[in-house]
């Protein structure tokens, strides 16, 4: 395989400091063992750790295995040593057993039958782990429930002095039961206690969903089969992506991008795309996940602009989820119709009627002003009616926008508040 380009290596770096460390580590002295072959390049490059780091490129790939521990995606390394190999100063060699048995296991993964979606290789092992899980999930939602019931006993009276412990074993009890859902719940609970002076009336609704989730799961044969799969999946079940590209409601129409809310932290960033349907008025959200330090998928468009395609919906009470097939390029749109108040709060009533533990709902407000609200901001319509902006939140550019003038407004509401995503200036989308 002929040599690369240094334009074409440093296109992989998942950052502009990886593309810089990366050159950094392309020299010669830095580098021990390399060679290369017809199929990969390969060396040791001595870290701060005893033991040099094991890095190796698959070219046709390109793939790649360091044993260091960056979480990017080339890392540094693979970067140097691509490098170093464009330069010329990576000569032929014979694979050493390491990369010989790497690229053989990828090339033996390669080899095997695709399998359809839903498919496995095994039913029988599938099915005597799902028969697990299911009895592993019922002894957890037995014990939590026994809890709950204790709590309604004895009150929650001095409840703060022994939340921590409590519902932090709990939610590690739940993820021990494979409920990562449910243990996702219990953590929020443990969250509320202690914040600000209401805080036993959100611990109770929070506790209230928590055993809502629980009374549902014991009733699982008996609910309509859209709201089981909504349980299932707030238990934390999940349904392959494949199976619902194949099997999922498929709804066609240009979908208006609404906006995009990112959400990072130290292990995952996870990124919210909400659209609606020009001609359906169909809601869908596109989800995203990356590692730590690794970038996101591409945007299909920006928010204010028009993504032509289909969406197959994963299954629920109120199925939102969905994948996106992007059938045309992106479309400019003009700005969207939204709502009042009133009728903003009306639509995210009958969300929750329909799927109780709904935590997000976007929402098109239309001529409305940033206004003062106590402490905080607040969305005002021409009713005088307002929406309350999410504590927190950054303002001055909605303010700069509105100078003043109702403006159309796009948000993700929950019940902490709004947050703002995307504004409209005439014509013009401004993200937020």
């Amino acid at each position: 395989m002929g040599l690369w380009d240094v334009e074409r290596v440093l296109g992989l770096a998942p950052d502009a400091a990886s593309a810089k460390a990366g050159q950094g580590l392309a020299r010669g002295e830095k580098w021990t063992e390399s060679g290369a072959s017809e199929r990969a390049i390969w060396g040791l490059c001595q870290g701060s750790g005893k033991q040099p780091y094991q890095t190796a490129v698959e070219l046709s790939g390109p793939a790649y295995k360091c044993s260091c521990p960056s979480r990017k995606f080339p890392c540094k390394h693979a970067l140097g040593l691509l490098l170093l190999w464009t330069a010329g100063e990576v000569r032929s060699a014979d694979e050493p057993e390491w990369v010989t048995t790497w690229l053989d296991q990828r090339a033996a993964r390669a080899d095997r039958p695709e399998r359809k979606p839903g498919e496995v290789a095994d039913p029988i092992a599938a099915q005597q782990r799902a028969s697990r899980r299911t009895d592993r999930v019922s002894s957890g939602m037995a014990e939590l429930k026994g809890w709950l019931d204790d709590q309604v006993r004895v009150g929650l009276g001095g409840f703060d002095q022994r939340a921590y412990t409590e519902l932090s074993r709990l939610a590690a009890r739940m993820v021990d039961a494979q409920a990562p859902g449910v243990a996702g719940a219990v953590r929020r609970a443990a969250a509320v206690v202690g914040r600000g002076h209401g805080w036993p009336g959100e611990l109770l609704e929070e506790l209230s969903l928590i055993h809502l989730i629980v009374s549902a799961h014991d009733r699982l044969s008996e609910l309509p089969p859209s709201l089981a799969d909504t349980v299932q999946t707030r238990i934390g079940w999940t349904i392959e992506t494949a199976r619902v590209a194949v099997e999922g409601e498929k709804v066609e129409d240009d979908w208006l991008v609404l906006g995009r809310v990112i959400e990072p932290d130290d292990r995952l960033t996870v990124r919210r795309v909400w659209l609606r349907g020009a001609t359906t008025g169909r809601l869908g959200l596109l989800l995203s996940f990356a590692a730590a330090g690794r970038p996101l998928d591409p945007l299909p468009a920006r928010p204010g602009e028009y993504v032509p395609g289909a969406l197959s919906f994963y299954p629920g009470a109120l199925p939102m989820r969905a994948l996106l097939t992007q059938t045309a390029p992106r479309l400019p749109a003009p700005q969207p119709t939204g709502l009042t108040a009133h009728q903003a709060l009306k639509s995210y009533v009958e969300s929750v009627a329909a799927d109780p533990w709904n935590e997000r709902w976007p929402l098109v407000l239309q001529d409305v002003r940033p206004a003062r609200h106590g402490d905080g901001w607040a969305l005002v319509d021409a009713d005088g009616d307002g929406l309350e902006i999410l504590p927190g939140w950054d303002v001055l550019k909605l303010l700069a926008v509105s100078a003043g003038d109702p403006i159309t407004v796009s948000g993700e509401w929950n019940r902490a508040g709004l947050r703002p995503m995307t504004c409209w200036h005439g014509e013009r989308p401004v993200i937020l």
